[in-house]
């Protein structure tokens, strides 16, 4: 029986994992849960699995579910709170592996502990290894853990590379469905409103994601982060847009040969995949292949689409760079968002952080977060003075 700590328990990725847990009863159990701010779903999943530990974002919620739990006649649930509370989780001695899926920088520290307490972990959260991948696949080297990829274009690459040793490997590719501007002219990307950014036309995500996969800086971190988890270097990690969203990864091998992986665009499948390998199990997750007609492909704009070129540069320097570029993307999504700046000024933003931000080498999480938010406060800065630069003027009268 493999007991599961879920970071980040109330988001789809986390309910992908229970609905995955329930559907393995014999192999899988809850042993603790990070919920965020969502306090009726945590409420819910925790009356359901019964944690050890259940951890909430903030102290409020803590209260307000513990109360809810002692009504409920489960007071021996521990309710814990913020970013100790999600390490709490993340360490508990009940858990065997850990399901990282915690949006953005929340949930890095609690990753980096579980690796340092030597968990296994699933990574679903790509800034984790965008802002901290060369601290935490060291530290998972050291302990002789496997970092094991959910998003299912990682982890279509590592059951690629089940084929092969990696001296073996000429290059990865990286599929993009290319957004929903495929086809839009350059042209045309001043005018694009957030409900057109939002209109992703294969997926459904939460809304930073889908601006950054029209923008395809959320491709961008996926370069960053296959470098880190498979030790490759920038030139070596290639994206095709493949509109069709049927391959998610493909690995070429020195001699010429491509293996593809590809199947139903299902996340509880890589999530099966990371709690069992090395094993394969059964499971109803069939992809039609009578359905299948045809595969185009072609290669990114990085012109048009400029987010995906400054994710490579940042891959290249390392270092505090790939966090300026997920603090300063987090910071103009936002922003676009909430209609203070346009969608050409995202990686405007993102570019004037990084140029301003020194490379430097990275020694502990602490020295991250501290750059993280220095960052952020930098993008912060330039958001407003687009903001003040657009806002009509008034006459003096």
């Amino acid at each position: 029986m493999k007991r599961i700590a879920i970071l980040g328990s109330t988001g789809s990725i986390g309910c992908s994992t229970l609905r995955v847990v329930e559907s393995y009863p014999d192999r899988f159990a809850v042993a603790t849960l990070a919920a965020g701010s969502n306090l009726e779903l945590a409420c819910e999943q925790a009356i359901r699995w019964r944690p050890q530990v259940v951890s909430m974002a903030a102290e409020r919620d803590a209260d307000a579910l513990a109360l809810r739990l002692k009504v409920a006649g489960l007071a021996e649930i521990e309710v814990v709170w913020g970013p100790k509370g999600n390490v709490r989780v993340a360490t508990h001695p009940e858990a065997d592996f850990v399901v990282s899926a915690i949006v953005g920088v929340a949930g890095l520290e609690a990753t980096y502990e579980a690796v340092r307490a030597g968990k296994s972990v699933g990574l679903a959260n790509k800034e984790a290894m965008v802002a901290a991948g060369e601290l935490i696949t060291a530290e998972a080297r050291k302990q002789g853990k496997p970092l094991l990829p959910i998003d299912s274009e990682h982890n279509a690459v590592h059951q690629c590379l089940r084929g092969g040793r990696m001296d073996e490997v000429e290059r990865i590719w990286l599929t993009a469905s290319g957004g929903p501007f495929l086809n839009t002219p350059q042209s045309d990307f001043a005018s694009i409103t957030v409900e057109q950014a939002l209109n992703h036309p294969t997926w459904k995500m939460g809304r930073r994601i889908t601006i950054d996969s029209a923008t395809l800086m959320n491709k961008g971190f996926e370069v960053i982060e296959a470098c880190r988890l498979f030790n490759l270097p920038p030139s070596k990690v290639e994206v095709v847009v493949h509109p069709q969203s049927t391959i998610h990864s493909m690995v070429e091998f020195v001699d010429g040969s491509i293996l593809a992986q590809f199947s139903v665009t299902d996340m509880r499948l890589p999530i099966l995949y990371a709690l069992t390998y090395p094993e394969r199990v059964p499971s109803e997750l069939r992809f039609p292949v009578g359905d299948l007609r045809h595969l185009d492909f072609c290669p990114p704009d990085m012109a048009k689409f400029p987010c995906l070129r400054l994710a490579y540069e940042a891959a290249e320097q390392g270092g505090a760079k790939t966090i300026a570029l997920n603090a300063a993307d987090e910071v103009a999504v936002a922003a676009f968002l909430d209609g203070k700046i346009g969608f050409n000024a995202i990686p405007a933003i993102i570019e004037d952080v990084i140029s301003a931000t020194e490379a430097g080498k990275l020694e502990s999480i602490q020295q991250v977060l501290e750059l993280d938010a220095e960052a952020r406060r930098s993008a912060q800065h330039r958001v407003q003075q687009r903001s003040v630069a657009s806002s009509p003027k008034r006459e003096l009268v």
